[in-house]
C-alpha cells in the first residue's frame, strides 16, 4: 500500500525539480542569446517573466502555480538570495578602483550629466504617476521614498554587461570603451550608496530611526574599511598551500557575516556582500583570488539564474491596462532619454564626435541585472505596485536589449575608426581607466556572463 508523502518533503522534491527545470532552460536560452548576439540575460530575464503569469499564466490549468506552487517560492527565494549575494560579492571583489583615478576632472561633466539628468528625468515621473502607484498592499507609499527610488533607478548602468559587450566589441582599449567603464564604475558605487539611504528612509520609523539607521551604517562602513580590510590583507598574506580547502569557505562566510549585519542595520544585505568584496585583497596572484574566487563565482553562477525566475514570476504584465501600456512606454523613454541622451550630449558638448559620444550613451543606457537587484529591493520595500514593478522589468530588458544591436550598427564601420585608442593604454591592451579586460570580461561573467 502506498503511502503519503511528507508535506515538507513535497515541498523539497517539487523545489528541487523547479530548480531544475530552471538551470535546463537557462543554458538552451544561454546559448540562443550567444547566437543571436545578445547578452544571456535578456534570455534569462525572459524566461522568468514567461514562466511567471505574464505568459505561462494564460495557459489554462494555472502552470505557473503547479510548476512552482506557492509552498516552495519561500525556498526558492532564499536559493535566490544565496545567489544574489555571491554576484554582488564578486562585482565587489572585482570592482576595479583604476577606472576612477585621475579621471574626474576629464570625464566630471560627463559623470554629473550621467546620474543627475536620469534622477531628475525619474523624480518628474515620479510626480507624474504617483497617483497610479501611492498605495501598496494596503499601504500609502510616502511621495518622498518613492521619488528618490524611481531617480535611483533611472540612473543606475550595469557594469558587468557593460564589460561584456565593450570586450565584445573591441573597446577595451579605446578611450570610448575606458570612459564608459570608468563612469559606470562610479556610477553604480553612488547609485548603491543612495539606494542605501532610501532603504534606510523606508525602513525607519521616523526621523530618529533613520539617523540612527544612518549612525550604524557609518559604524558599520569604518569598521570594514579601517579594521577588516587590514585583518583580511594580513591573512591573505599569511596563506599557505594547506589552507586551501578552508578559503573559499571562510569567504563565503565573511560574504554572508557582512550581508547578515547590513540586514538588521537595516540596508538590506545585498550591500554588506558588495562591501565585503569591495575590502578584499586586490592582488590577483594571491592564494586567497587563485582559490576563493572560482567557487564562489561558480556557485554565483549556479544560483543566479534562480533569481531571475523569482523575479519572473512576480512580473505580472497582464496587469498592464491601456493607461499601464503608456506609462511602461514613457517609463522607456524618460529611461533613454536621461542616460543615453544625457550622456551623448554631455559627451558632445564636452568635446567628442557624435559618433563616439553616441556610442558612450548606448553603453551606459544598458541596465541588465543590476537593475533588477534594485527593482527587487523596491518591491520587498513595498515602495513599487506590481503593475509599476512590471514596467520596469521592461524598461530594463528594452534598454539591454538594444545595446548591442545598435553599437552594431554605430561601429559597422571600421575603417578610418573614430573611436581612438587611448594614449595612456597599457602595453598589453588594457584601457586607460584600469579596468583590465580579463577583469571586466570576468565582472560580465559572474550573471552567466551578462548582468
Amino acid at each position: 500500500m502506498e503511502t503519503a508523502v511528507p508535506h515538507s518533503e513535497w515541498i523539497t522534491v517539487t523545489a528541487i525539480g523547479g530548480i531544475a527545470l530552471i538551470l535546463a532552460l537557462t543554458a538552451v536560452v544561454t546559448a540562443l542569446c550567444r547566437r543571436v548576439k545578445q547578452p544571456a540575460v535578456i534570455g534569462e530575464i525572459a524566461i522568468g517573466i514567461c514562466l511567471g503569469p505574464s505568459l505561462l499564466g494564460l495557459l489554462p490549468g494555472d502552470w505557473p502555480q503547479r510548476l512552482f506552487p506557492a509552498e516552495i517560492r519561500p525556498h526558492l527565494g532564499v536559493v535566490s538570495q544565496v545567489g544574489l549575494l555571491l554576484f554582488m560579492f564578486i562585482i565587489g571583489w572585482e570592482f576595479d578602483s583604476g577606472a576612477l583615478k585621475g579621471r574626474f576632472r576629464s570625464t566630471g561633466t560627463i559623470w554629473i550629466s550621467s546620474l543627475a539628468l536620469p534622477m531628475a528625468l525619474g523624480i518628474g515621473l515620479a510626480w507624474l504617476i504617483y497617483g497610479s502607484h501611492d498605495v501598496v498592499n494596503g499601504r500609502t507609499v510616502p511621495f518622498t521614498e518613492f521619488a528618490l527610488y524611481l531617480g535611483v533607478a533611472m540612473s543606475i548602468t550595469a557594469f558587468p554587461v557593460l564589460a561584456r559587450i565593450i570586450t565584445e566589441q573591441n573597446l577595451q582599449s579605446t578611450r570610448t570603451g575606458t570612459l564608459a567603464l570608468g563612469l559606470a564604475a562610479a556610477d553604480d558605487l553612488l547609485a548603491w550608496c543612495m539606494l542605501a539611504v532610501v532603504v534606510a528612509l523606508t525602513t525607519a520609523s521616523g526621523t530618529a530611526g533613520f539617523l540612527t539607521v544612518m549612525a550604524w551604517s557609518a559604524v558599520y562602513l569604518a569598521a570594514m574599511l579601517w579594521l577588516v580590510r587590514p585583518v583580511l590583507a594580513a591573512i591573505s598574506g599569511r596563506l599557505k598551500v594547506a589552507h586551501t580547502p578552508y578559503v573559499a569557505v571562510f569567504t563565503a562566510a565573511g560574504a554572508f557575516a557582512s550581508a547578515f549585519v547590513t540586514s538588521h542595520i537595516g540596508i538590506h544585505a545585498i550591500f554588506g556582500a558588495f562591501m565585503f568584496g569591495l575590502v578584499m585583497p586586490r592582488r590577483r596572484d594571491s592564494l586567497l583570488h587563485r582559490v576563493a574566487l572560482p567557487p564562489l563565482e561558480a556557485a554565483g553562477k549556479l544560483l543566479l539564474p534562480v533569481f531571475f525566475v523569482v523575479t519572473g514570476l512576480s512580473v505580472d504584465l497582464t496587469t498592464l491596462t491601456a493607461g499601464g501600456v503608456a506609462q511602461t512606454g514613457a517609463i522607456i523613454v524618460v529611461a533613454c532619454l536621461g542616460k543615453l541622451g544625457g550622456v551623448a550630449l554631455s559627451a558632445r558638448l564636452t568635446g567628442m564626435g557624435w559618433k563616439d559620444a553616441t556610442v558612450l550613451g548606448v553603453l551606459m543606457n544598458t541596465r541588465g541585472l543590476t537593475e533588477l537587484v534594485l527593482l527587487n529591493v523596491g518591491l520587498s520595500l513595498g515602495l513599487l505596485t506590481v503593475q509599476l514593478f512590471s514596467a520596469m522589468v521592461l524598461m530594463a530588458l528594452v534598454t539591454t536589449g538594444i545595446a548591442a544591436p545598435v553599437l552594431n550598427l554605430l561601429l559597422q564601420d571600421r575603417t578610418g575608426q573614430t573611436l581612438v585608442a587611448t594614449e595612456d593604454a597599457h602595453p598589453g591592451g588594457t584601457g586607460a581607466a584600469g579596468v583590465r579586460p580579463d577583469v571586466a570580461e570576468a565582472a560580465a561573467g559572474h550573471g552567466h556572463s551578462t548582468s
